[in-house]
């Protein structure tokens, strides 16, 4: 695929930063080990389909990149105070953000889940009455269920750093559900029988890349992300990472404007 070997020589260039050539142009903060977006492969390399759309964004400005590894919610202030560049984690655009910092337009389409062990005997929300639901810190996630918590009777919220720490707590019984991202929770469960996906819960969220607030460079990034729609590049990113073409009509296909508050 065309991408793929721009990823192969910014792979060079990292190498060469990482040795000291010189420090990369951009700081990008990101919650490694959030899956399919940003992790980490068996050799220890940074993969992911966020990584393979700031280095395709990177490469087409003459930009060498550096992703910082960030737990989600510390993601806010190290991009406010610009300690980085910006941030990628599967950032779901939304009214209250806007009004601090700025995103590119949106590239993915996505609502939340309820996901279980297959032995809990749990097919949904309605069962989760008196149960301990896990979510990601400051997450929309975190968000949905607190202000749904009376309606579904939750016990306890319990809150993590992640997608792996938290599905371990799942899988020993720890926490009854967990309620995050769909696609995150798709890619995690596929070889993992004894955990499933239960509930989609319609939130319809749009991921985008944040900046700190009418930071100049949103804009310029906003106009590769726009060329790489056109191109069908963000497309093939799409369907390398999940196994099918983008469907008509989203974010990943259609160019849209820049976000603003309200």
């Amino acid at each position: 695929m065309k991408y793929a070997l721009k990823l192969t020589l910014l792979s060079a260039v990292a190498a060469l930063a990482a040795a000291g050539a010189q420090a990369a142009d951009w700081t990008v903060g990101a919650n490694i080990g959030n899956v399919p977006w940003e992790f980490e492969d068996a050799s220890g390399t940074t993969v992911g389909f966020e990584v393979d759309l700031v280095n395709e964004i990177a490469d087409r400005l003459d930009k060498t990149v550096e992703f910082v590894n960030t737990p989600f919610n510390g993601l806010f202030p190290a991009v406010q105070s610009g300690r980085i560049d910006m941030a990628v984690s599967s950032i779901t655009i939304t009214e209250k953000r806007l009004e601090s910092v700025s995103f590119a337009q949106p590239y993915y389409d996505s609502d939340q889940s309820l996901s279980a062990t297959t032995s809990s005997g749990i097919s949904g929300l309605g069962d989760m009455d008196g149960k301990v639901v896990g979510v990601d810190t400051g997450s929309t996630g975190d968000m949905w269920s607190e202000g749904h918590k009376d309606e579904y009777g939750f016990s306890d919220i319990r809150r993590y750093e992640g997608l792996s720490p938290a599905m371990l707590d799942l899988a020993a019984g720890r926490i009854d559900g967990y309620i995050s991202d769909i696609p995150a929770v798709l890619y995690y469960v596929k070889d993992k029988p004894e955990l499933k996906v239960v509930e989609r819960i319609p939130t319809g969220e749009k991921y985008s890349i944040m900046f700190a607030k009418d930071a100049p460079l949103a804009a310029d990034v906003n106009g590769v992300i726009t060329a790489m729609k056109e191109d069908g590049t963000l497309a093939e990113i799409y369907e390398n990472w999940f196994g099918m073409e983008p469907e008509a009509g989203t974010s990943t296909i259609e160019v849209l404007d820049m976000p603003a508050a309200k």
